[in-house]
């Protein structure tokens, strides 16, 4: 099964009701890298209000959480950047 950012925009947002997203394909980046062929790579940035509260590996779980289908069959490898709103931007 193929994926791409926009397909991942998608679940991503059903499930986290983001105030911004954004979904970069690296998979360029890996070509010839003995696991590139099991699957494509992924930079996720992403700020959502679920994430309140939550310190960064709780942050991690819920994007794992949302692509649990898309990381067993599509996603070789996923670089996460999960904000809350009152991070701010740095």
């Amino acid at each position: 099964m193929s994926i791409c950012a926009t397909d991942i925009e998608r679940v991503l947002s059903a499930a986290l009701q983001p105030t911004q997203l954004e979904v970069q394909d690296d998979s360029h980046l890996h070509a010839g890298h003995a696991g590139a062929s099991e699957g494509r790579h992924f930079t996720v940035r992403v700020t959502s209000a679920r994430f309140d509260r939550l310190n960064r590996v709780a942050r991690h779980r819920l994007v794992y959480a949302a692509l649990q289908s898309e990381m067993s069959s599509s996603i070789h490898a996923l670089a996460i950047e999960a904000k809350a709103p009152a991070d701010g931007h740095a």
